[in-house]
């Protein structure tokens, strides 16, 4: 490729950036314009009178293998969950820990005696990891595919561990509680936890991106924000260049990137096949003295109820910093369409109720909200049988390529991986 090559990437989410980054390590003279004035898409980070607010409860798995290919994990300064949830029962009152003994061995005792889950549960959970973690990279995502649900009956676990651990466990990975999800995002997602951490960089979410802006910029793109892209128009042929219609300019390049969310992306480009049904999610934010401790051992809450919010996290358990001295920040995340028209102080409500009941020594009335995030489309829906016909990288017409999560699977993972994809065909095209 001549390095004369010019390549414009619209937007610089996590995709566009890994796209601008291999693109410039290429040869490519790269752009990105990106209409916010930051960097991120999907994944950005707010500061607010000392809280550091994270867009919606987000994790970064360092079992991806984009993760450890594209990011430097060690300088995010990640702070890192422990295996495993803390189960919680307003209606019986109970808290109590399952934890992958293997990683946590701290929590096997609890875990052992975790009455919630059998024993017969527990074995199978440790079988189901051993055969995922033989699996070849080429088997996610391939072959016969359906819910999650139906996945675990398959594998003979017991409706009540699937109703009290892995509903709302992987409610909060994939939105929906219902596990009509494919099964291959729960088994990419298993098998990622038991490889490796999830975490939070101490500096917020908004720290990966930032890490890959730097990144592409060092490789030698450019990042221009401010500015989005409002149309792209490919000449005739293949490879005869296209026009990109800024909100400033226009700018005329060899090839051009779409890596904007999913609905900007099938108007830019009339892909049909760019997945534009979206799931919502609701995450509320709260302060809390810090002299009532919200004590998980580094783990999450789990709502096994089926109630409102689906799970509870003390953020600065695991992150003190995202919270000034002598204060608390949890978050609850809230599912389904109707939480996102719901008051924030019925929202608080909930959250307090849940935390009453689960801790009943202590009294949460002094948990105060401090921002609600209502985010309309915070994944695209992935029902079995959906990754079979998501769009490739080559499928705009002309000179113009595909970048996004919605060409691989809604995940970190599949934004980082679809950037090298996208960038690779550009390259190996011009």
């Amino acid at each position: 490729m001549s390095e004369s090559n010019a390549v414009v990437v619209a937007g610089a989410g996590l995709a566009g950036l890994v796209a601008a980054r291999h693109l410039a390590e290429g040869g490519a003279e790269v752009t990105v314009y990106e209409r916010r004035r930051e960097v991120g898409g999907r994944v950005r980070t707010r500061r607010e009178d000392g809280f550091t607010l994270d867009r919606g409860f987000q994790v970064l798995f360092t079992g991806y293998p984009a993760v450890q290919r594209e990011l430097d994990v060690d300088a995010l300064d990640l702070r890192g969950f422990l295996p495993g949830a803390v189960i919680c029962s307003a209606n019986e009152g109970t808290r109590s820990v399952l934890s992958d003994p293997l990683r946590d061995p701290r929590a096997l005792v609890e875990s052992v005696f975790n009455r919630e889950v059998t024993t017969t549960d527990k074995l199978r959970t440790l079988a189901l990891r051993q055969d995922l973690a033989g699996r070849d990279e080429s088997w996610f995502f391939a072959g016969h595919d359906t819910s999650i649900r139906e996945y675990l009956r398959e594998w003979g676990f017991s409706e009540k561990y699937v109703e009290n651990f892995v509903a709302p466990f992987y409610g909060g990975i994939t939105l929906d509680r219902s596990l009509a999800t494919s099964k291959h995002v729960f088994a990419y997602t298993f098998r990622a936890l038991s490889d490796g951490r999830i975490g939070v960089p101490s500096e917020g979410m908004g720290a990966i991106p930032e890490q890959l802006r730097a990144s592409a910029e060092a490789a030698g793109a450019t990042v221009v924000t401010s500015e989005g892209v409002e149309g792209v128009d490919p000449a005739d042929g293949a490879t005869a260049g296209v026009t990109v219609e800024t909100t400033d300019r226009a700018v005329e390049a060899d090839a051009a990137v779409v890596a904007t969310d999913p609905k900007t992306a099938r108007d830019l480009t009339d892909v049909a096949a760019i997945p534009t049904e979206g799931l919502p999610s609701t995450t509320q934010y709260y302060r809390l003295p810090a002299t009532t401790p919200v004590e998980t051992g580094k783990k999450i809450l789990l709502n096994s109820d089926d109630g409102s919010p689906n799970v509870v996290v003390p953020l600065t358990d695991v992150a003190p910093a995202y919270a000034p001295d002598g204060e608390q920040l949890l978050c609850a995340t809230f599912l389904g369409y109707d939480a996102r028209f719901r008051d924030t102080d019925d929202l608080a409500a909930d959250t307090r109720e849940a935390l009453d009941a689960w801790y009943p020594e202590r009294s949460f009335g002094r948990l105060e909200p401090i921002h609600t995030d209502r985010i309309e489309f915070a994944q695209f829906a992935q029902p079995p049988g959906v990754h079979e016909s998501l769009p490739g990288a080559r499928d705009p017409e002309g000179s113009v390529y595909l970048a996004g999560d919605y060409t691989e699977w809604s995940s970190i993972q599949g934004a980082m991986e679809s950037g090298r994809t996208a960038a690779r065909a550009v390259l190996s095209d011009l």
